[in-house]
């Protein structure tokens, strides 16, 4: 019998599942809205039927040994979702424990950038690296912290939320997590959008996002607008990977990583987000770290990076 895990990954929008074998190779995936369902339980019915109807298509009834489970705030040590700015439940979740009742397999979780860090390690861009920091650009801004092939978890299981480090200390933007300024509130999709709103209102110039009502606005709307020229969507990309290359020369004092990974909807922006990185990385890093850090865009697919990372939980939850 061909042993499987199973690897989940809970966005702010979408979860995404996947069949894994022990070579790494996703044997097939499939998604549900996570958006839509304000009641866990009606989730998680909705989450067994689409992973069982995966399951029996590919033969892979009483296969899956376990399963891993990325998911924002999630708890590697105690399965508890918490606090989650980004999710409808009520916290907090005790979510391995709900979701192996359901299964009947065993059930490990983390914060869903640790997964994608897994991920990105064990079969991406980051093979071979001890030490980097991954940053998901979704949703949120996630981000996954490996130090000497670890990955960091802190006392309490829950370090690594460099997307709530403060970019902006006075009259910066409210975030989703109650504070004010917070690099999530600029450099996530849902920021570039918010940035988006905030130029237009400022600025009397024409623009391609003026054809589009300002409240529907979305992050692809703005690159789609900068990839044909338009000047404000180019400027709200390079506002964007100002103030994020500050903050990665800020990360980079902490924990000397080798490299930054970054990975989602985002980083498909290629060098409208990657140029303005680069250069306020440079012009911001400490003498000492200059020019040692490299950007890195993730190697895997969009969606395999975090559910192969949370699947590599799967065979620990064994």
């Amino acid at each position: 019998m061909k042993p499987y895990v199973m690897g989940i990954d809970i966005g702010g929008t979408n979860t995404v599942f996947g069949i894994v074998d022990a070579r790494g190779n996703v044997i097939a995936s499939s998604s549900i809205k996570t958006a839509k369902h304000a009641n866990f339980d009606d989730y998680l019915n909705e989450l067994y039927t689409e992973a069982h109807r995966l399951i029996e298509i590919n033969d892979a009834e009483g296969k899956i040994q376990g399963i891993g489970i990325g998911a924002p705030n999630a708890n590697y040590y105690t399965g508890i979702i918490d606090n989650a700015v980004n999710l409808p439940w009520p916290s907090p979740l005790p979510l391995a424990e709900l979701v192996s009742k359901k299964f009947g397999i065993p059930v490990a979780v983390t914060n869903d950038a640790n997964a994608a860090a897994l991920g990105e390690m064990t079969y991406g861009a980051a093979r071979g690296l001890k030490d980097f920091i991954m940053i998901t650009l979704g949703t949120g801004v996630g981000s996954g912290i490996v130090i000497n092939g670890q990955v960091v978890y802190g006392h309490d299981g829950l370090a690594g939320e460099l997307g709530h480090v403060i970019v902006k200390r006075n009259n910066g933007r409210l975030c989703g997590c109650g504070r004010t300024g917070c690099l999530e509130a600029y450099c996530s999709a849902t920021g570039v959008a918010r940035s988006a709103r905030e130029f237009l209102e400022s600025r009397t110039e024409p623009s391609l996002l003026r054809n589009i009502p300002i409240e529907d606005i979305t992050s692809k709307d703005v690159y789609d607008a900068a990839m044909k020229g338009d000047k404000i969507a180019q400027d709200i990309f390079t506002y964007t990977g100002t103030l994020l290359g500050e903050a990665m020369a800020d990360m980079t004092v902490f924990s000397s990583p080798e490299a930054f990974i970054l990975f989602g909807g985002l980083a498909k922006s290629g060098d409208l987000l990657l140029k303005p990185i680069r250069e306020a990385m440079d012009k911001n890093m400490l003498s000492m770290f200059k020019g040692k850090p490299k950007v890195i865009l993730s190697e895997l697919k969009e969606a395999d990076a975090a559910v192969l990372g949370a699947s590599a939980l799967g065979w620990e939850a064994k």
